[in-house]
C-alpha cells in the first residue's frame, strides 16, 4: 500500500516526489515515457523564458550557460536529481486507470498494478494537439510538433500559429535556408511571444525575411499547398510541410474518468481546491499546468513548484 502515487514525471511530479520522500512517505512515480518525457519532446534548441533558479527543485542549484536554460541542460538536471536522490520512478509505463474504492485507489498501468491513499496528477499538457480541424491535416507532411529546423532546409515550409512554438521554428527554419510562410489567426503577433525574441520576428517580417498572413483562417491542406482566406481573400500557399503549432490541451477524458469535475465553459478548468490541490474526488490532487485546463499559460514550472509543499502538507494534515 503507497502512500502516494505521483502520476507523471516531469519537474512538479519530481518536486512531489521530493517533497514525499523528504516527509518518509512510501510514493512511486508513473511516468508513461522518460525522465521528464513532455521536455524531452519539446524542440531540440527550445529555450525556457524562465530563468535557471526559477526552475530549480527543492534548493538543488541548477547552473546553466547562460540566464535562461536550453532544453538539454534541463533535461540533465532534471536526470541528475532523479539518479542522485534515488527517486522511486518507474519509466515508460502508462497510467491506463484510476479506480477508487473504500478510500483505497487501484492503479492499474501498462505494466503493474498498485494501491495508493492518495494520487498525484501532474500530467502536464504536450501530449494533445489542439487540432485546427480541417481537410488534409492528417496528411503526412502536417506536423503538431517541431523539433529540428534541418529537415525544412530549401523547402516550403506553411506554419500555422503565433506564440512561441510557431515564431521559434519559423526563425530557425528561415535562419536554416528555408521557406517560411506564417499563418496568424488575429491581426499581429502574440504579445506573449518572449521577449527577447518578438522584435526578431518582426523585424524579419518587416525586411521580407519570412511571410506573414495575419487573420488567416485555413481551409484546407492538400499535398501541395495550404488553402486559407484572410480579410475576404481566398488565398493558395505553397507547401512542402505544414507545421500547425497552434497549443495543447491536457487529458481530459482522463481527469473525467478519475471522476474529476470540469468547469462547463470552454476552458474547461479542473475542480479543485486552491489551499490545498485536492480536487473535487477525496485524496486525488492536481498539480501543475493541468490544473489550468485549456489555460495552459496560466501554470508552468517556475510557478507550480510551490503545488508540491501544499499537497503533501495537506496529505500529512490527513495522517
Amino acid at each position: 500500500m503507497l502512500d502516494v502515487l505521483i502520476i507523471g514525471g516531469g519537474p512538479i511530479g519530481i518536486a512531489c516526489a521530493l517533497e514525499a520522500q523528504k516527509k518518509n512517505l512510501n510514493y512511486i512515480i508513473i511516468e508513461k515515457g522518460c525522465i521528464v518525457n513532455s521536455l524531452y519532446h519539446y524542440p531540440q534548441r527550445m529555450q525556457f523564458f524562465s530563468s535557471s533558479e526559477k526552475l530549480e527543485i527543492d534548493n538543488i542549484p541548477f547552473i546553466s550557460t547562460q540566464v535562461r536554460p536550453f532544453k538539454e541542460e534541463a533535461l540533465e538536471y532534471y536526470r541528475r536529481i532523479v539518479t542522485n536522490e534515488s527517486l522511486n520512478i518507474k519509466l515508460f509505463e502508462k497510467v491506463e486507470e484510476v479506480q477508487k474504492s473504500d478510500d483505497v485507489f487501484q492503479i492499474i498501468t501498462s505494466e503493474s498494478k498498485y494501491k495508493a491513499k492518495h494520487v498525484i496528477v501532474a500530467t502536464g499538457f504536450y501530449d494533445i494537439p489542439n487540432y485546427i480541424a480541417v481537410p488534409g491535416e492528417e496528411l503526412e507532411h502536417v506536423s503538431h510538433y517541431y523539433n529540428n529546423p534541418h529537415w525544412y532546409s530549401m523547402k516550403n515550409t506553411v506554419i500555422i500559429g503565433a506564440s512561441n512554438s510557431a515564431i521559434d521554428a519559423a526563425l530557425e527554419i528561415y535562419r536554416k535556408g528555408g521557406k517560411v510562410t506564417l499563418l496568424v489567426r488575429d491581426k499581429e503577433i502574440s504579445h506573449r511571444v518572449k521577449y527577447w525574441v518578438r522584435p526578431d520576428i518582426l523585424n524579419r517580417i518587416a525586411e521580407g525575411s519570412i511571410d506573414v498572413i495575419y487573420e488567416a483562417n485555413v481551409i484546407e491542406i492538400t499535398n501541395d499547398y495550404v488553402l486559407l482566406t484572410a480579410r475576404g481573400e481566398k488565398r493558395k500557399i505553397p507547401a512542402d510541410f505544414v507545421l500547425a503549432l497552434t497549443g495543447y490541451q491536457p487529458d481530459f477524458v482522463f481527469l473525467e474518468k478519475m471522476g474529476v469535475q470540469l468547469s462547463e465553459d470552454a476552458l474547461k478548468i479542473p475542480v479543485y481546491n486552491e489551499n490545498t490541490m485536492e480536487s473535487n474526488v477525496d485524496n486525488l490532487y492536481l498539480a501543475g499546468v493541468v490544473c489550468g485546463g485549456m489555460n495552459t499559460h496560466l501554470w508552468f514550472i517556475e510557478n507550480s513548484l510551490i503545488h508540491a509543499k501544499m499537497i503533501i502538507k495537506d496529505i500529512l494534515n490527513k495522517k
